[in-house]
């Protein structure tokens, strides 16, 4: 068995190399953002001016001093000033909005072709709510801080500056006692970064196992219900959410107290502006006007600084999230097609149809070894030949290499060492797609799609006309219970099948195999969880429709292979006998303690 998933832990700081990659990751949004900052820049480069219309407009007209004409022009000016500054804000939100949609749609279509291209492998290893909260809450988490949050550093940076250059040409003593508090916040907002880091990465670690849990929860309901374990997975449950309550209370414990320790210092840092800016004043040494000036610089420059201390907050939140979403764009798929074969066939989202042959279907495994993991071997040394247009069946117990087998044939898994051959030639030098376009495969436990039945089974090939699928469907005698529904093949199956009865999901998978019209026919273990009537089906469909095509059949009923051209058992995987079913029964071996075993056990569930 494949090893348990442990989620990779982020201990470091900051983490370069992740935002180097997020960075690349938004570059199709860069022309945005130049836009978003030219607009923050106007945005900051407004609000510095108001204060010096302020005042002129305290000093000069308030006292009387202006003409009528001036003070319209002075009116006027303010005017358009506060429209520009509206107008440019709308502006700005609607393209922060659209930054984040668009961000949030690239990154969900990496991931989503990032999982379809990436090996059977590592969906063995890997939790589908591990999966589900990278491309949900992650996604949406990293875009809105990326559209929003990033994004006001370009209002608040500026606007800083340009009021320290007007404060300083204004009065330097009074711009020097509105710096002063930055040395203090600086190493506040140290202290609690790293802290906050730390807390937000272990918040989107248990949310994804809560995730997880969900999935779990969701897919094995009638499971739960049928043991009675609600209560136990309620508990089960319940624990990993009060770790996640318990971790987000420490999170906002220190949210809360970082920004308000900041508000806290830079009001402080006001009020004596505002006492010591007031004295001066009384003592003839500053206008009126101008103390009203520094106390709204003040407020203007202190103000981007709050900002920035919730920014770096939310901007652990991304860090966290980026991670992890990084983390999953960088998987690589451990089977992969060389250069050269990508060339001819084209990948698998490219592919180059017009390249494709049609196989014909002979198979051999050549020395062949593999593992699942490193020193267990579950083939060693295996050699094995089937001819074209051979139904070849493989039985054993459950662990003995049976449907390694299979997957290895449908390049779900590759050799650890050695070759398999397709018409004489290593699987590798041609595509996977060519392989799977040639390829029919039936699940034990079938899954269909969201949609009707006719879109399931046309699956099975895209372009397939209507009759088309019909015939499919009548070809494994799934064609009278579908028309029987009053929707017929519009009838919508359900997430995962869930309105079809077991068989009628096989039934159905199996039409769509057949109208893929494969070359190789694969059913792995396709009969355990039906009934007789659709056993005696797929019995016929093995023996008629799969004629003249190579086909695999991993048999737990060994009544449906009684007539393959050769049955194969396997124990601990290694062939231990070979032939067809009368000729393995005279043995009196293996073969046939299973198939009289399981004969007096149909005899008895008669009676």
């Amino acid at each position: 068995m494949p090893n348990e998933f442990e989620e990779k832990d982020f201990s470091e700081g900051f983490n370069f190399d992740a935002w180097k990659k997020i960075g690349l990751l938004f570059k199709p949004q860069l022309k945005y953002l130049i836009i978003l900052i030219v607009l923050q820049l106007l945005i900051a480069l407004s609000e510095v001016v108001m204060p010096l219309f302020n005042r002129t407009g305290i000093d000069k007209y308030a006292s009387g001093n202006g003409s009528d004409e001036e003070l319209l022009i002075f009116v006027v000016c303010y005017f358009v000033i506060i429209v520009a500054t509206s107008l440019t804000h709308y502006i700005y939100f609607y393209f922060s909005g659209k930054v984040e949609m668009n961000f949030a749609y690239d990154l969900r279509d990496k991931c989503f072709r990032k999982l379809h291209s990436l090996s059977f492998s590592y969906f063995d290893t890997t939790p589908t709510g591990w999966l589900m909260a990278r491309m949900t809450s992650d996604i949406s988490r990293l875009a809105e801080i990326i559209a929003w949050s990033m994004v006001d550093l370009a209002w608040g940076v500026p606007i800083m500056i340009f009021s320290c250059i007007v404060m300083f040409s204004v009065n330097a003593k009074l711009a020097l006692l509105v710096l002063m508090v930055i040395p203090l916040l600086a190493y506040l907002s140290y202290y609690f970064q790293i802290r906050l880091l730390k807390s937000h990465r272990q918040v989107r670690k248990i949310n994804s196992r809560i995730t997880n849990a969900f999935s779990e929860g969701i897919n094995g309901a009638k499971t739960t219900k049928t043991l009675h374990i609600e209560d136990y997975n309620y508990n089960e449950f319940l624990k990993e959410t009060d770790n996640m309550k318990v971790s987000s209370i420490r999170t906002a414990k220190l949210g809360a107290l970082y920004r308000p320790l900041v508000h806290f210092i830079s009001s402080v840092s006001l009020a004596f502006i505002v006492w010591y800016g007031a004295k001066i004043s009384i003592e003839g040494m500053l206008t009126f006007g101008t103390l009203v000036l520094f106390i709204q610089y003040a407020q203007q420059f202190y103000e981007p600084i709050r900002t920035i201390a919730v920014i770096m907050s939310e901007f652990q939140m991304a860090q966290a999230s980026g991670e992890r979403i990084v983390y999953l764009l960088d998987q690589e798929p451990t089977i992969t097609d060389t250069e050269e074969v990508i060339e001819k066939y084209g990948d698998t989202f490219n592919p180059k149809i017009s390249n494709y042959q049609k196989i014909k279907g002979d198979i051999e495994f050549k020395d062949v070894s593999f593992s699942y993991i490193q020193n267990e071997k579950v083939l060693e040394h295996f050699n094995l030949k089937i001819n074209a247009g051979e139904t070849v069946a493989l039985v054993g117990e459950t662990g003995s290499g049976k449907s390694t087998i299979v997957n290895l044939i449908c390049r779900f898994y590759e050799p650890s060492s050695g070759s398999i051959l397709i018409d004489g030639e290593d699987y590798r030098t041609k595509s996977i797609g060519y392989l799977h376009s040639n390829l029919g495969y039936v699940l034990q436990a079938p899954h269909l799609f969201s949609g009707s039945i006719m879109d399931n089974i046309r699956y099975g090939r895209l372009n397939a006309s209507d009759e088309e699928v019909y015939e499919a469907a009548k070809l494994v005698r799934a064609h009278d219970f579908i028309i029987k529904f009053d929707e017929g093949y519009n009838t919508d199956v359900g997430e995962g099948g869930s309105r079809l009865s077991t068989g009628q999901k096989q039934l159905i998978s199996f039409a769509r195999a057949v109208l893929s019209n494969p070359s190789i026919f694969v059913l792995d273990e396709a009969t355990s969880s039906i009934d007789t009537e659709t056993e005696k089906i797929i019995q016929y469909a093995i023996e008629n429709i799969m004629r003249d095509r190579t086909s695999l059949v991993v048999a737990h009923r060994l009544s449906t292979i009684v007539n393959a051209d050769v049955i194969l058992v396997i124990k601990d995987g290694k062939i231990v006998e070979r032939g067809k079913h009368q000729q393995l029964l005279d043995l009196k071996g293996y073969y046939y303690r299973l198939y009289t075993n399981q004969f007096n056990e149909d005899l008895e569930k008669i009676r």
